[in-house]
Order: C-alpha cells, then structure tokens, then sequence
C-alpha cells in the first residue's frame, strides 16, 4: 500500500482570471478566490463596475487588479490576457464566466442577431481565451480551466434556442480539450448553474421564483452566486488534479428531479 499524501487544497498565490467578473456569480467567484489568497484579475465589459469589484478585493485585503474586456473581440482578448500574465508574472487558473440573456423564438425577425452575439460571447469567445492563456498556463504547476454553461445545455427552455446552443457548446468544448491539454496537466471541467440569484434573474418576481424552485428543485429554492463559486474554487484546487473533462451542475437538484 503506498503512503497517503496531503494534496493541497490552497490556492494563495495563484493567479486567476475571471471574466464576466462585475456581477452575478463572477463577481462571487473573484471574491471567492481573493478571500483563499489568490491574485484576482477581475474582467469585464463594465469598465467601471469591474474596477468597483477589483476596489471591493483590495478594500477586503485582498489581491485584485481590473481589465475592462469584451470577450466579443478576438483582439482585446490576447492584449489582456498577455498583461494579466505581465502585471502578475504568470497566470494559473482561468475561468470562463462573461454571458448574456438573450431569447429569441426561431422564426423572430431578431434571431440571426440572437444567435450570433450568444455564440461570439458565450462559446466563440471561449477556445480564444484558452488559446492566448495556453503559453501561460503550460508554466503553470496548477493549471485549471473552469467553463461555466448552464442547466440550459441539458435541458432547454423554448424561445432560448441561441442561449441553449451556446451552452451545450461550452459542454462539448471542454470535453475535447479536457482530452487534449490533459497530457501537459491542465484540467478542463464545466459548471452548469441552474436558478441562480444573478441580474439575469432579478427580472423575475420573488413570487414566480418561489413558484419555479419549489416545482422544479429538490432544495425547493433558488441559489446564490457564492454557491456556484465555491464549486468552481473546488475545481481549481492543487488536490483536483485528477478530475478533468466533467460537466457538474450546481441547481439545487433540477436536473434529478423527475416531477
């Protein structure tokens, strides 16, 4: 029998990159991550809003330092991830988090716009910023990807066919490259979040909320974005080297539940 080993569960030190990181769950997965000591670069379109989050990190003692970024443009992408790397002098960890709502019934005159900003922003957008993140990570000695999708990939909803798309496409995406990048030791795993309090959300009533999680959860309530983060933390330990290519779902038993 060998001997037992104490795997690492701290990620202090590492550098994360969150994009999608001014509010919902990636505001909750920077402030996660920060909390466990790790150097956060905090992006997102929201100029001003990811500085208040990276301001929020550093006003809790934390290590934080803001990139506005849209993941739409292939050109921005490289230019960020390339400073976070300098501005920290590596890059460990990166989470894939930036979405958008957007519904559109197939025979909508909306819908080819529909379609193509969900795929430029939630799936397109993802293999780029692997990609211009690979030369870092392969110096990394805890090199974690983390995609977020959604319980949408695995059972969708009508009128939300380019959302539901874009998902299942983040599922399929890390699959492969979890296959791929598993040899040099970079992880490749995917979260899908059910009903979740994010600003997505906060269009629906607390009535209609209640209605859906207690017909559709096993928890009978809806989550909060922490509860998503502390899964992707999970995710990105020195001790989760060997998990790679899953699809975990964080929705409070939705998908269990049969009625």
């Amino acid at each position: 029998m060998s001997d037992f080993r104490e795997l690492s569960r701290s990620v202090k030190g590492l550098t994360v990159l969150v994009t999608g990181a001014a509010s919902g769950m990636g505001r909750a997965t920077a402030l996660v991550f920060a909390a466990e000591g790790a150097n956060v670069a905090v992006t997102d379109i929201n100029a001003e809003a990811t500085q208040a989050v990276a301001d929020e990190i550093k006003a809790r003692g934390g290590t934080a330092k803001a990139w506005p970024l849209d993941v739409a443009r292939a050109d921005d992408i490289i230019k960020v991830v390339n400073a976070i790397a300098t501005h920290f002098g590596g890059l460990d960890i990166l989470i894939n988090n930036a979405g958008l709502s957007l519904r559109a019934a197939i025979d909508a005159d909306s819908y080819d716009e529909a379609w193509t900003k969900a795929l430029a922003v939630m799936l397109t957008a993802h293999p780029r910023i692997i990609r211009a993140a690979l030369p870092h990570l392969r110096r990394s000695k805890c090199p974690r990807i983390v995609n977020i999708a959604s319980t949408e990939a695995l059972g969708a909803t009508a009128t939300n066919s380019p959302y539901a798309a874009a998902k299942a496409g983040v599922t399929g995406l890390t699959r492969a490259l979890a296959v791929e990048l598993g040899r040099e030791g970079i992880t490749v795993n995917c979260i899908c979040p059910g009903p979740i309090r994010t600003g997505i959300t906060e269009r629906i009533s607390e009535e209609h909320k209640t209605i859906y999680a207690k017909r559709r959860t096993a928890l009978g309530r809806y989550g909060d974005p922490e509860e998503v983060a502390h899964m992707t933390l999970s995710l990105c330990l020195p001790a989760a080297a060997y998990l790679t290519g899953v699809v975990i779902p964080v929705d409070g038993g939705l998908m269990a539940r049969n009625a």
